[in-house]
Formats: C-alpha cells, sequence, structure tokens
C-alpha cells in the first residue's frame, strides 16, 4: 500500500487525513498527488469554510516514504519531477486554499511532516509530538521551495538546526519559538484541535478568504532562478546513494 489522503466533511468543516500507518504516515508519491487533488476541490466548494490536517493512528507524517525513493531520486530529470511537480503541487494547493487550514498534529512531525504543517494557518499539537528534518542522515537537502517554506514558518534558526544538525525539537519548545499556536496533552489534541476548527467555520466566510489571499500577498517571495537550476545536479551523487541505502538497509551510512 502506498497510502492515501482522506477528505471527509462534517458539515461546513472537512477533514483531510494522511493515512499511511504502516509508515507513520510517511508521504508517497501518490499521497502527494492526494493532497494536490483534495485542496484543489476545496479551494472551489462552497459548502466548507475551514480545513483539520490530522494523520491516522496516533502520527501527523514520519516525513518522505523513503522505501520509494531508489526508483526516481538518483536521476536530475525524475528528482526534480518529484519536488517541483509531485510535493511542490501538493504544498502550493495547500498554499493556495483560501479556507483556513488547522494542522492537529500528533506524534512524529518530520521532513514532509513540517512542510505540511507549514501550510497550514494555525498548528496545534501534543506534548508528545516531535518535530524535524534529519535528512542530513539521508544524504541529500531539502528542495529549495520547500527550505523557503518551512524556513518562513518556523523561522530561519529552527531550520538551520534541523537542516544542518538534524535536530529533533518537542512540542513544547516549537511553541516556544512561534511555529505551534498551543500545546495539549496528547489525549486533548484531537479533541481541541477540532473545536478551534469548529469555531473558525462559525464566523464570516468571505472575510476569512480575504484575509487568506492578504497574508499571501504578504508573504510571496520568489527564488533565484539560477538557485532552482541547480538544485537538483546532487542527483547521482555517491553521498545522496549511500544515505538511501544506508536507510533502507538499517545500517549507519558511512559519508
Amino acid at each position: 500500500m502506498s497510502g492515501v489522503v482522506l477528505l471527509q466533511c462534517e458539515g461546513p468543516l472537512a477533514r483531510v487525513t494522511l493515512s499511511h500507518p504502516d509508515r507513520f504516515n510517511a508521504m508517497s508519491r501518490t499521497m502527494w498527488r492526494g493532497l494536490k487533488s483534495v485542496f484543489d476541490d476545496l479551494q472551489t466548494r462552497s459548502d466548507v469554510r475551514a480545513v483539520l490536517v490530522c494523520g491516522q493512528g496516533g502520527h501527523f507524517c514520519a516525513g518522505g516514504d523513503i522505501s520509494q525513493y531508489p526508483t526516481f531520486r538518483f536521476e536530475e530529470a525524475s528528482l526534480r519531477d518529484f519536488h517541483e511537480n509531485d510535493v511542490w503541487g501538493g504544498l502550493s494547493a495547500m498554499l493556495a486554499c483560501d479556507l483556513p487550514v488547522f494542522a492537529q498534529i500528533e506524534g512524529h512531525c518530520m521532513g514532509a511532516g513540517v512542510e505540511i504543517a507549514s501550510c497550514c494557518d494555525i498548528r496545534l499539537a501534543g506534548q508528545g509530538a516531535r518535530f524535524g528534518a534529519p535528512i542530513a542522515r539521508l544524504g541529500f537537502p531539502m528542495a529549495p521551495r520547500e527550505a523557503q517554506l518551512v524556513a518562513r514558518e518556523a523561522g530561519l534558526a529552527t531550520a538551520r538546526e534541523m537542516l544542518i544538525e538534524a535536530a529533533v525539537l518537542d512540542a513544547v519548545e516549537m511553541k516556544a519559538r512561534g511555529f505551534l499556536q498551543a500545546v495539549w496533552p496528547d489525549a486533548d489534541v484531537a479533541h481541541q484541535a477540532w473545536a478551534r476548527a469548529v469555531h473558525a467555520t462559525q464566523l464570516a466566510p468571505q472575510a476569512a478568504r480575504l484575509n487568506k489571499q492578504t497574508l499571501r500577498c504578504l508573504t510571496a517571495q520568489p527564488l533565484a532562478p539560477d538557485l532552482m537550476l541547480a538544485a537538483y545536479r546532487y542527483a547521482d551523487s555517491a553521498e545522496h546513494r549511500e544515505g538511501v541505502s544506508a536507510f533502507l538497509a538499517k545500517r549507519k551510512p558511512a559519508f
């Protein structure tokens, strides 16, 4: 199974569930495409006023589904296609959505999970949630658009820790750094996040959409063309191959 992104509407509130529970909801290519499809649909709907994004089985998202990586990561064109079309397709659909988007974060929130959470307007977590992007252990960098998104939402200093030191931070620390709006005991987070999202559905929907459009304009910042041109040239590097191979073999990489 490669996982799915589920959409369920209860009145004016839509629940989007990342479902790949045997891999802690790690994002497969199918799931990235599903994320785009779901949010493209939500953007056109007049019966929905807010969205709650969560993961299945007590975790938000553990990152990318690394078991798929050898099939496309080691060739520049296919690596670029993955990040610029699959991953950024899903993330950009979330960012373009004019509905208020809430994140219910539990357990693992790593790599792709941090990126998805960064697309949400209000981020709410359980005390046991853990955040990071430890891809330095896998021998590859974060794609430029994704790094820009995380640095903007989590802060540049936090992005540096996650990417350069492979740091993993707890929910209390992430709230102190401004990434999270609230932290609750793990047993309470689902109820509390649902209540916050329901409250948003009771507010003026046109004002919410206009506020989202304004805030999106305030944070728009293009990346340098040269950076985007060179971003995926590491695809066939020995370091990249070693990091992914070591992870799949469950051994320590030899960089």
